[in-house]
């Protein structure tokens, strides 16, 4: 499969496309989380117990917590809303009593891909018009660009990078 043409790009205008995608996918959390009777730290702890999931495994409550950089006991508000809305439930560890396992609810799959489903079709179709070569450009750059924002994002959480300390990928 031959690549379409594409237009000519700037670096400088790839950027500003991506800061334009992260803007109008800021406001679309807020807008999914609320069709989905959630907040936005809810439907992102949630994104984590799916990941776990879809991964064969189920998240301790604590190690939620760390994903989502709550402190326990704002997890246990987030399990206790998530629970009530019926989309997750939480189990006892059978390897630790004293630990919480946190599992999908079997029926809250439907409810959240009737949110999800049509941009996964959507993006579904977009990378379709890709070739695999192109495919593994954009997922290569998706996974670099994450690790560059995880890097950036740690930097500002403890003041900024330190002289001479940033790093570029």
């Amino acid at each position: 499969m031959e690549g379409k043409a594409r237009p000519e790009a700037t670096a400088a205008e790839a950027q500003y496309a991506m800061d334009r995608m992260i803007a109008l996918a800021q406001f679309g959390q807020q807008d999914i989380a609320g069709r989905l009777g959630l907040n936005v730290t809810d439907l992102t702890c949630l994104g984590f117990v799916i990941e776990a999931g879809l991964a064969g495994e189920s998240l301790a409550a604590g190690d939620l917590a760390e994903r989502a950089r709550l402190t326990t006991g704002a997890v246990t508000g987030v399990l206790n809303r998530l629970e009530k809305a019926g989309y997750v439930r939480r189990r006892a560890d059978p390897g630790d009593r004293r630990r919480v396992r946190v599992v999908m609810e079997e029926s809250a799959q439907a409810r959240i891909l009737e949110v999800y489903g049509p941009f996964y079709e959507r993006i579904a179709a977009l990378l379709a018009d890709y070739t695999p070569d192109e495919v593994a450009v954009l997922a290569d750059w998706f996974t670099r660009a994450t690790d560059a924002m995880q890097v950036s994002l740690e930097e500002t959480r403890r003041g900024g990078p330190a002289p001479g300390e940033r790093e570029v990928p």
